[in-house]
Formats: structure tokens, C-alpha cells, sequence
């Protein structure tokens, strides 16, 4: 592939184009409600992510990293803000806008502005598909384009039979945000870019063409591995978070299968789109001085705890998809064992382009693990959901605590779908001290649900 041998060739002669005089570009891949069902993290082997595995070939892969939050809102804005949530105080995809803990200028977009760069997005980076504009050069107008196509409602949920059978790839918002970050890339001109793409699917409804089932005949699909009284060890706290009513819809008319098989196709859709991204920077002047990250903002649980969508603080809704290409820093087709959080993001951007990291982003940088993925680092990975609800996660285990101080805990080395709470077990007293040592000592209220507020004032008035 061009590109490959492009980065290979930089290589090969010493060149470092990143840290080189020549501001590199960066072209940002953000994914919604995609989780580790890729083929370069090999969760599931019925996923076909052929450009996904493609990217991975060419960069490193970070197959223990973790989201900051998982749900879409605060997700988006801790990554883009640079803020942890209990800095923040935006908790969950209710507590208002993301704008309402994010001044303008304070982005990561609005730093790659003030470097003297080109900065376009499209789709969803952050959350609504809201943006400062004052962040952004330019961003594309999506009113004149369907999330999922005509005729389809959100109501139609997890499976595509109600979608009209001649639904075509154009059809979609993310058909159009890829077409302009494409045009974009092609740009001629010697302004260095950073591009924002952010892709819709496979966010529900699982709605795509029909083209992409047929890999996916329903007979084949499998579920995946689950344990009867997997839930049985579970505190009340985490209780909540499961999903039981869903989940009992779905063991009924092969709905499961019929999810699972939904879902796959979304992904198969968002990995296309993804592949005209590459494509078209294989064929830019520009690809050898080009930054690649790609992440999706959580995972997703399909039926594991009888659990689903994200909301949770356990594997499947944790876990993220994160792959890097710095050319002159990363090695093509390695991969990093090593627990990183999406907080990673703004500053490690900062850090390769050589620009001011602003003093309020949190998180670390990951460019030594870049370098050398197999590199020591000493620092776990948290995710948050809710004031007072973390998540720890190291190369081997996970911690949870919740607000009312119930924890669990799971040996992910020998316990990948964590299966067993280990939290009461005494021989792990030790460990889930150190690994409590992590969270926050303060964490800032959470603010009133905007939403719920002004309904109430509404109400109020009406009396």
C-alpha cells in the first residue's frame, strides 16, 4: 500500500517527519459506541474490519485502553476538554451540555487553531453534533443529511428490518462527513491540517445498507461467552447498571442474533467510510507527514452481565478501540499492552505537533509508549461514570468502587469477561489498596441536569 511503504521509506532513511522542522498533520478518527469488536483487538472473530486492521498494520495498537467516561457527552467532552470529570463536574450524558463546563478556546481543536493550522470537522467529535466555532476553521453544515437514512426511526433500536431495502451508503450522515474531510485532504496547499472526522455508526440504530449483513448471515452468528450466575457476585451498587428488561426482549425470536448481526454490519459500514479516509490520504502528498489516531469514545456490551448499550464501568463498555500512526515515532504493526486512558489524547497531540499544552488538560502523554510500546509506564487507566463511580485498570486487573463504597474486582488476566469478584476475596486486600490509592481524593458536585431544570421551571410558571 502506498501509505505503508510511505511511512516504511521514512523510516528506512532516518527521517522524522513529526519531529522533524514541518509541522505534522493530523487526521483524527472518531468512532461512536464502537467497542473492541475490531479485528486488531480480536474480541469477537465474527467482525470484519478489514481498513481498521489496515490502520493497525501501519501504527500501533493500544489493546488495553479504556474510555474516560461511558456514555457519549461526557466522554467527548473530558477527551476534547482535556478535563477528567470529577475536574469537570460533567458526569453523564444528562448533566447538561458539554459547553457548560468548556469555555471556548480551551479545546483541543482551538490549540491546533492558535498553532497556525487548518482545523475542519464533520459528524460527530463532540457530542450533538455541537461545536464551538470558534475552535474551528471550518465545520460541515450536516442539516441537509440523515443519520440513518430515510424512513428510519430511532425506535427501529437493534435490528435493520425495518429499513427500506434500496438504503444506500450516501444515504447516511457519515457518507458526507467522510467526503469532506476527503475534500479536505486534498487540499493544495502547504498550510498544515488537523481533521476531525466523526463517524455516526455504529451508534444506534443499527441501521446500514443491506449490502453490509451479507458477510453476516443470521444462522451464523454466535453470542458471546457467557456464564450462568455471572451477576450473582455483584454489589448492589453495580446491580444498577445492569439492564434487565432489555435483555429479556432479547432472548426471544433469535432478537440476540438478530442484534449481534445488526451491530456487526454497522461496524462493517463505519470500517468503509474509514477506508475512503485512508485511501485518500495514501494518495496525498502529505500522508508521510500525517498523524493517524483513531478512537471511538466507549465500548458497548451485547448481552455479557445481561447488559447492554455502555452505562457501566466493567470490560465491555470500558474498553476502546485507540491506534496510532506517528511517522518517524511509531512502529508499523506493534502493539502495546500497556492501560491507557482516552485523556491521552489532548496532550500526546500536543506533545508530537510541538504546541502549548494548556495548563488545565489532564492526562498523560503517551509518546514513549509510542516509541516503545513495550516501554515501563506507571499509570493505570480510569474511567468515571457518575460522581463517585471509577473504574482502575492495569495490565492485569480491574478495580471498581462506587459512591456508596461497594467494589469489585477481576483478575483480567485469567478472568476476560469477568466473570468473578474478587473483591471480598482476602488475598487481594493488598492489591485493591494500591489500586484504590488511584482515585480522586476530591471530586467536584455534579451539577443540576439542564434539561430537568428547565422543565421544572416551566412547569413552575404554568402554576
Amino acid at each position: 500500500m502506498l501509505f505503508l511503504m510511505g511511512a516504511l521509506s521514512a523510516f528506512a532513511a532516518g527521517k522524522s517527519p513529526v519531529v522533524g522542522s514541518s509541522k505534522p498533520n493530523v487526521l483524527f478518527i472518531a468512532v461512536d459506541d464502537l467497542n473492541h469488536w475490531v479485528e486488531p483487538l480480536g474480541r469477537n472473530p465474527q467482525a470484519k474490519t478489514p481498513n481498521i486492521q489496515r490502520l493497525a498494520d501501519i501504527g500501533v495498537t493500544f489493546v488495553n485502553a479504556q474510555c474516560a467516561v461511558p456514555a457519549c457527552n461526557p466522554s467527548r467532552g473530558a477527551i476534547m476538554g482535556g478535563r477528567r470529570p470529577w475536574v469537570s463536574g460533567l458526569y453523564m450524558n444528562k448533566t447538561g451540555k458539554w459547553q457548560d463546563y468548556q469555555k471556548p478556546g480551551e479545546g483541543l481543536s482551538a490549540q491546533f487553531l492558535k498553532a497556525g493550522y487548518y482545523v475542519a470537522g464533520a459528524g460527530k467529535v463532540y457530542h450533538g453534533m455541537n461545536y464551538h466555532p470558534e475552535e474551528w476553521s471550518e465545520y460541515l453544515d450536516d442539516s441537509p443529511y440523515s443519520l440513518n437514512g430515510p424512513g428510519v426511526q430511532k425506535n427501529d433500536g437493534y435490528t435493520n428490518d425495518k429499513v427500506h431495502p434500496d438504503l444506500k451508503d450516501e444515504d447516511l450522515l457519515d457518507w458526507h462527513s467522510t467526503d469532506y474531510i476527503i475534500e479536505r485532504i486534498e487540499r493544495d496547499d502547504d498550510q498544515p491540517f488537523f481533521l476531525a472526522c466523526g463517524l455516526y455508526k455504529p451508534h444506534l440504530p443499527f441501521v446500514v445498507p443491506r449490502k453490509y449483513y451479507e458477510p453476516f448471515p443470521l444462522e451464523s452468528i454466535k453470542r458471546p461467552p457467557t456464564k450462568k450466575g455471572d451477576i450473582d457476585d455483584l454489589p448492589p451498587a453495580a446491580r444498577k447498571f445492569l439492564s434487565g428488561r432489555e435483555h429479556s426482549k432479547m432472548l426471544v425470536n433469535n432478537q440476540w442474533e438478530r442484534a449481534i448481526q445488526s451491530y456487526l454490519a454497522s461496524i462493517y459500514y463505519t470500517d468503509m467510510n474509514i477506508g475512503r479516509l485512508l485511501d485518500a490520504l495514501e494518495k496525498s502528498p502529505k500522508k508521510d507527514n500525517t498523524i493517524i489516531v483513531l478512537w471511538t469514545d466507549h465500548g458497548w456490551s451485547l448481552g455479557e452481565k445481561n447488559r447492554w448499550r455502555k452505562f457501566a464501568l466493567w470490560e465491555e463498555p470500558a474498553r476502546s478501540p485507540l491506534i496510532w500512526v506517528a511517522p518517524g515515532v511509531t512502529t508499523p504493526g506493534t502493539k502495546s499492552k500497556k492501560p491507557v486512558d482516552l485523556m491521552c489524547l489532548y496532550p500526546t497531540l500536543c506533545s508530537l505537533a510541538g504546541i502549548e499544552r494548556p495548563e488545565h488538560v489532564s492526562g498523560h502523554d503517551i509518546t514513549p509508549l509510542l516509541k516503545n510500546p513495550a516501554a515501563d509506564w506507571a499509570y493505570p487507566a480510569i474511567t468515571t461514570h457518575g460522581r463517585g463511580n471509577h473504574a482502575v485498570r492495569t495490565e492485569t486487573h480491574r478495580y471498581i468502587r462506587y459512591a456508596n463504597g461497594d467494589e469489585e474486582l477481576y483478575h483480567n488476566a485469567k478472568d476476560p469477561y469477568e466473570w468473578t469478584n474478587q473483591a471480598n476475596n482476602p488475598e487481594y486486600a493488598k492489591l485493591k489498596e494500591k489500586l484504590a490509592a488511584w482515585l480522586p481524593k476530591e471530586e467536584v458536585e455534579q451539577l443540576v441536569n439542564t434539561k430537568s431544570k428547565d422543565k421544572s421551571e416551566k412547569k413552575a410558571k404554568k402554576k
